[in-house]
C-alpha cells in the first residue's frame, strides 16, 4: 500500500511512518509547513520516501491520510484527483474542537457544538486521536471511528538523578492558555521546571520567571529528548485543552511519574497509581514538589505509569488498528 501523508506532527507521524506500508511525504525545496519532507530530529524508516509535489501525479497513491482541511485542495491540485471521490482518503482529527475557523466556510460555533469541516460528507472516514474528540465534535454525516495513540517505545530510561520537573511545550508562548504556559510560573515555585520543545528559547523572561526556577532546552533531537527527559524525576503535563500530548505518553514510557491537569483525555491516559490528576493548579505544584522530595515514591509511580503506556498505547496495536482501517477505506 502507498500512502500520502504530510508531515503536520512528528511523534504521531513518526509513529504512522512504521507501519508496513509506503509512506508518500511531500518535500518542497523551502521545506515549509506543506512540504516539510522527512524530519532530522525524529528517526523514520526508509519506507517513508520524500516526493516532490510536481512528481506527485505520476505516483502511485492508494489512500490519502488528510491531517489540515486545506489539504483536501493541496490533494487535488498536486494528485490531480479529489480525495474521497477519486481516490480513498481518511482524516486524521488530532485537536480538540475550538471556535470554528472563519475561513472554511462555515459559522461560528462553541465547544461542544462544534462542527466538524467534514460534517457534511459521508465519504472521508474521520479518525479521531482519542475518545474525547470524538464525544465533543459534531462530525454530522461523515463517518468516525477512533484510533488511539501509539508510541514507538523509548525503553524504560529513568534514572531521576535531578530533583526537577520536565515539561514538553511547543510554542508555548503563541499558545499560551491552551498549553498551560501561563501556569508555569506556579509551578516553577514550587519545583523547578525544564521545558523542552520548540520556540522555548525566552520563556522565563516573557513569564518573569528566575532563570535557576526554569530552564530551556530548544528542540532537542526525540532520542536525545528523551535522555534528558528521564533524568528528570516528575514530569508535568499543565495543558488544558489538547487531546492528548504525545509527549505525556513518551514520558510514561520513560518510567516518570506524571503530575497533570485533569482535562480532556489525561483522564483516562493517566491512572491514579502512575500520578497526580486535578484542577486545582496548587495540588499539581504540591504533588510536583512532594514527588521530587521522594525519589522512592516517584520511582514505583514511573513503573506504573510506564506499564500503563505500554500496555495501552504501543505501537503494535496503533500499527494494527491503522492497517484494518487503510485496508477498509481501499477495499
Amino acid at each position: 500500500m502507498r500512502v500520502l501523508l504530510w508531515h503536520v506532527h512528528g511523534s504521531w507521524a513518526t509513529s504512522f511512518v512504521h507501519g508496513p506500508w509506503t509512506t508518500l511525504v511531500p518535500v518542497t525545496p523551502d521545506r515549509g509547513p506543506d512540504g516539510r519532507g522527512r524530519p532530522d530530529t525524529f528517526t523514520w524508516p526508509d519506507r517513508a520516501v520524500e516526493v516532490p509535489p510536481e512528481r506527485l501525479r505520476d505516483e502511485d497513491v492508494d489512500v490519502v491520510v488528510l491531517q489540515r482541511p486545506h489539504e483536501l485542495r493541496l490533494a487535488e491540485e498536486w494528485l490531480g484527483r479529489r480525495p474521497g471521490r477519486d481516490v480513498p482518503a481518511v482524516y486524521v482529527e488530532h485537536d480538540t474542537p475550538r471556535r470554528t475557523p472563519s475561513d472554511i466556510g462555515l459559522p461560528e460555533e462553541v465547544v461542544p457544538d462544534s462542527r466538524h469541516f467534514l460534517h457534511d460528507r459521508s465519504d472521508i472516514l474521520v479518525v479521531h486521536v482519542t475518545h474525547f474528540n470524538r464525544l465533543f465534535w459534531n462530525c454530522g454525516d461523515a463517518p468516525t471511528r477512533v484510533i488511539e495513540h501509539g508510541v514507538v517505545d523509548p525503553g524504560y530510561r529513568y534514572t531521576a538523578d535531578m530533583p526537577r520537573a520536565g515539561v514538553v511545550i511547543n510554542d508555548p508562548l503563541r499558545r499560551g492558555r491552551v498549553a498551560g504556559t501561563d501556569l508555569l510560573a506556579e509551578l516553577a515555585g514550587a519545583v523547578p521546571l525544564d521545558l523542552f520543545g520548540m520556540n522555548v528559547t525566552g520563556v522565563p523572561d516573557r513569564l518573569g520567571i528566575p532563570h535557576e526556577s526554569l530552564w530551556t532546552f530548544e528542540d532537542l533531537p526525540q532520542a536525545r529528548m528523551h535522555e534528558e527527559l528521564a533524568r528528570r524525576r516528575v514530569y508535568v503535563h499543565p495543558y488544558r485543552w489538547t487531546s492528548l500530548g504525545l509527549a505525556l505518553i513518551e514520558a510514561m514510557m520513560l518510567g516518570l511519574p506524571v503530575v497533570a491537569l485533569a482535562t480532556t483525555e489525561a483522564v483516562e491516559a493517566v491512572p491514579p497509581e502512575a500520578g497526580v490528576l486535578s484542577t486545582r493548579v496548587a495540588t499539581l505544584a504540591d504533588a510536583a514538589r512532594t514527588l521530587a522530595a521522594d525519589p522512592p515514591r516517584a520511582r514505583q509511580m514511573g513503573k506504573e505509569a510506564r506499564a500503563h503506556a505500554v500496555d495501552r498505547y504501543g505501537l503494535a496495536r496503533f500499527l494494527r488498528d491503522w492497517r484494518r482501517t487503510l485496508r477498509e477505506v481501499t477495499r
